[in-house]
């Protein structure tokens, strides 16, 4: 025993063993330090995502999730991501998306509970009716009209003999609450490739009386186009205004309207606007007008 330990001690004694041990004693210590700085930099985690296409209203169940290893760094990046499978199973897709296979899920896309896909029809405001404006591919420029947007209604009108009497910017800055297909479904929600039939607003209830008027015309084959705007214009939207009162008293002019009084009582007569002698266009509408 006594022998050994004087063998040691000349060993660790010798500066060439010191030098091998203290190298080696660095070596490990710069091997150690790497796999710690690459796993904190890299720090996988397990991320849920979509395994197969989801649409709006479901609710989302274990089957419908899968996970995959991802780099922490990236969820931190992805401002909303759901990182938990906790996070999604047994929550709602919200009715206005849907959430592709291979996605991963973000907490703006879901509810924890199902919300009635019309149930915004009963938030509207007093004095304000729901109207439908019947579009197609086209006039939306290719679906490219979202729920959220303000846009502008323009209105043109032909005559008997094919020509143009009026055309200008009808209704300003008015929302599109919803954009629906044929079937009456949400174009943006569906999973499949919907094409638009209709634009849903809300509008004040002299409005309504008017677009549904002109709608109604047929005589004067009349047309509402609805026309977007940038996005400056969607996020800072000024009031929801008839642009034109050329169109208005053209529109007036062709109907009659009746206004609920107390009983006994005849409705009072719409008068209708007389022709302005100096042709500033405040007249009943009867030329052409090329703007607002």
């Amino acid at each position: 025993m006594g022998n050994l330990g004087v063998g040691l001690k000349r060993f660790l004694g010798n500066r060439n063993t010191i030098t091998i041990i203290a190298v080696i004693a660095g070596i490990v210590v710069l091997y150690l330090g790497y796999n710690w700085r690459v796993n904190q930099a890299v720090d996988p985690i397990q991320v849920p995502f979509a395994a197969q296409t989801i649409g709006g209203g479901t609710e989302i169940t274990r089957e419908m999730i899968s996970t995959i290893s991802v780099n922490r760094s990236i969820t931190n990046l992805s401002r909303g991501m759901i990182t938990t499978t906790g996070g999604v199973q047994g929550w709602f897709v919200n009715y206005d998306t849907t959430i592709h296979e291979g996605s991963f899920f973000f907490r703006d896309q879901i509810s924890q509970e199902r919300v009635a896909p019309d149930q915004w029809i009963a938030d509207i405001e007093e004095g304000y009716t729901i109207y439908p404006l019947t579009v197609n591919m086209q006039s939306t420029f290719g679906n490219s009209i979202m729920p959220g947007n303000r846009i502008d209604l323009f209105l043109s009108a032909i005559d008997d003999n094919n020509e143009l009497v009026l055309f200008g910017r009808f209704i300003e800055s008015i929302e599109v609450l919803d954009v629906r297909d044929s079937r009456g479904i949400r174009v943006f929600s569906s999973m499949t490739n919907a094409e638009p039939n209709t634009l849903v607003f809300a509008v004040p209830d002299d409005q309504f009386f008017l677009l549904r008027t002109a709608d109604l015309i047929r005589t004067n084959n009349i047309q509402i186009t609805p026309v977007p705007r940038n996005r400056d214009f969607t996020e800072n939207p000024g009031e929801t205004i008839i642009s034109s009162r050329e169109i208005e008293y053209f529109i007036r002019a062709r109907a009659r309207e009746f206004h609920q009084n107390d009983p006994g009582q005849r409705p009072d007569p719409i008068p209708t606007p007389e022709p302005d002698p100096n042709g500033n266009g405040n007249g009943n509408g009867n030329g052409q007008n090329q703007g607002s």
